[in-house]
């Protein structure tokens, strides 16, 4: 089960990543465990500057801006060792 916790302040963009994050694993029979965080202090200490930010398991996956559908999916299919962000090594 992936770990997966929405970084923001409770902003439109926040509930619009977090609605998509629970559809997308809907739609792929992805069990996950999401978590919203919205303490700026806990937001800051995972070095999110621009919210909402998204971490899957540990990972900084994604800050700044509601992601994709097609993001979201590779951060559901990734494995558990990887940030899900493709071959290039770059998050976000």
């Amino acid at each position: 089960m992936k770990e997966i916790k929405v970084l923001g302040s409770g902003c439109a963009n926040c509930n619009n990543t977090v609605k998509l994050i629970e559809e997308t694993a809907k739609e792929k029979g992805e069990m996950i465990e999401l978590e919203k965080v919205t303490d700026m202090a806990q937001i800051l200490g995972y070095g999110v500057m621009s919210t909402p930010g998204v971490m899957v398991d540990g990972w900084l996956v994604h800050s700044g801006g509601v992601p994709t559908k097609a993001q979201v999916q590779m951060w559901l299919s990734a494995s558990a060792d990887s940030c899900g962000c493709g071959d290039d090594g770059q998050c976000g």
